[in-house]
């Protein structure tokens, strides 16, 4: 299986795109801001609320909405973490010994947030799921930082070892060897990935994660900045960003990467810089699969990404022999309806629905793990009779999702023919708007005649020529573009700009019918002033 990685960087976000065998298996989009509340940052935050009705605090880490802090979320050693925390910031001269501080009594499964918590408290979270709707984040007390062989879980001791490691003298081998090398105040989880590995490699990622967590330390230490806003109180600065993950594309590439990996595509020099780094650091007999894209064609064009998008995102879904999904998104769960098309397999209706459902099973795993889809899910599966083959399918569903790294449960089917699957949720599901909005009328139904848009085309061209000099690409619908560059090389209107303004054409299967964006050399976005482009329409 020949899996690819894809990363489209733009202005604005970057998106990732997993493939395997050409097909689109994963699709993941990061905002480029500031304001990322991404799984793994590190935040000292201050409580705002206690709420002894949930057993939780809600707490300041910046973000609009408070997070949410759960007691079973403290961790065994909230009140070790706690101490240290205090005395980091107490005494900012010298980091306190990990190996020195006092261990504190474990904090059990039972009790009341409210006994270790209250108004005002600063303490040390980190996000454990991103807000999604209009849910904040969700934090977690138990600090831990992820490597791509190990998890250290600081004041924590134990060693642990990944369930999916099946050999047990691996298991003994790879404990007793982290137990060995771990700095004391430290624990460690391994990996699967971790098997087989050479001691030198795990001591090395071991080294690089203990200096982190020393980095995230040192950081809380720093004074907070006093704000440029006056209004705004000298308190609120502590709450602040402490440790901030590495970039998902960076994590992407931590929690999936491979030696069968065929290649790493990149569009952006600073991404590619990073990603090759890391390869670098992980893996350095597989660097050279980190190849920086270079063509003017759309990344995501060139490597289908954007055509299975398109077809493979929208709210209907087809599978094969005309069968289809229709995918619905409630506040509490997503549904999902089997529907057979008008295709027959078998002429036996009982038949005819198994197999159905068993291609549709295929397919619903598939669109899972390709939105990112999460909490609860309900499958309206095709009527069958046959407890052996409701058997057989629930089978078969279980085998597809036991390939799914989110953790999972799949329930039998139900008397009324419906399947419940719960789906370990800490990120929004990915959601690509597949419709478009006609650029020229702007959804009023009206347009200008058609005639006149290669004409306005080129007045922005030259615009963009004067404002911008040569070089210029503008990218343009496919059927546009086809239009643009018709006929014999030297009649073609593509020909005709580049002679003139020096405008190469570019196709681009995201855009709009009628819609066009200019580019420079390096792949930056140009844009019209705002003026300008009402003027254009």
């Amino acid at each position: 299986m020949k899996s690819e990685l894809i990363v489209d960087v733009q202005p604005n976000e970057i998106a990732i795109a997993l493939t395997e065998d050409d097909r689109l298996q994963e699709i993941s989009r990061e905002k480029r801001d500031t304001d990322n509340f991404s799984v793994g940052n590190i935040y000292y935050g201050r409580v705002k609320k206690v709420m002894p009705a949930l057993n939780a605090v809600f707490v300041d880490v910046g973000h609009e909405k408070e997070a949410f802090l759960h007691y079973l979320d403290l961790g065994s050693q909230f009140l070790t973490l706690k101490e240290f925390t205090t005395k980091a910031v107490s005494d900012r001269r010298k980091m306190p010994s990990m190996t020195r501080i006092q261990k504190k009594g474990d904090v059990g499964k039972e009790g009341q947030i409210a006994d270790y918590l209250k108004v005002g408290d600063l303490l040390l979270v980190q996000i454990s799921k991103e807000p999604i709707n209009t849910k904040g984040p969700r934090l977690t007390a138990e600090i831990s930082i992820a490597g791509r062989n190990m998890v250290l879980i600081p004041f924590a001791e134990k060693v642990m070892v990944s369930s999916k490691i099946k050999r047990e003298s691996e298991r003994s081998r790879l404990k007793q060897l982290v137990q060995s090398i771990k700095p004391q105040g430290f624990g460690v989880i391994v990996r699967t990935v971790a098997e087989d590995k050479r001691v030198a490699e795990l001591d090395n990622e071991l080294r690089i994660l203990v200096k982190r967590w020393e980095d995230t330390v040192r950081t809380l230490q720093k004074p907070a900045e006093m704000p440029a806003d006056k209004d705004k109180k000298p308190k609120d600065v502590e709450v602040r960003l402490i440790s901030e993950e590495l970039g998902r594309t960076i994590g992407i590439i931590r929690d999936l990467f491979s030696p069968e990996f065929a290649s790493i595509q990149v569009n952006d020099d600073t991404i590619y810089d990073e990603v090759r780094q890391y390869v670098e650091l992980i893996a350095p007999e597989s660097v050279k699969i980190v190849k920086k894209y270079k063509a003017t064609e759309p990344i995501f064009d060139k490597y289908d990404i954007t055509r299975q998008m398109k077809t493979g995102l929208g709210r209907t879904v087809g599978f094969k022999n005309g069968g289809y999904l229709v995918i619905d998104r409630t506040e509490a769960l997503y549904a999902i309806d089997v529907n057979t098309g008008s295709k027959k397999i078998f002429e036996d209706h009982e038949e005819n629905a198994f197999q159905y459902n068993m291609l549709a099973a295929d397919e619903i795993v598939h669109q899972l793990r390709l939105r990112d889809i999460g909490g609860i899910i309900i499958i309206d599966f095709v009527d069958m009779d046959s407890k052996e083959h409701q058997e057989q399918l629930y089978k078969h569903m279980s085998d597809l999702m036991s390939r799914d790294r989110a953790r999972h449960n799949v329930l039998p089917l139900s008397k009324f023919g419906l399947m419940q699957i719960t789906r370990q949720r800490v990120r929004p599901a990915v959601e690509v708007n597949v419709t478009e909005v006609c650029p020229m009328c702007l959804g009023k139904g009206k347009v200008q005649p058609t005639i006149l848009f290669t004409e306005q085309l080129e007045e922005q061209i030259a615009y963009m020529r004067q404002h911008f000099g040569r070089g210029i690409r503008v990218h343009l619908h496919p059927y546009v573009y086809s239009y643009v560059v018709r006929g014999s090389i030297f009649s073609r209107l593509s020909t005709k700009w580049f002679n003139r303004y020096g405008v190469r054409v570019v196709e681009n299967q995201a855009l709009g019918l009628l819609e066009a964006k200019f580019y420079n050399r390096k792949g930056a976005i140009l844009e019209l002033p705002q003026e300008d482009s009402e003027k254009s329409n």
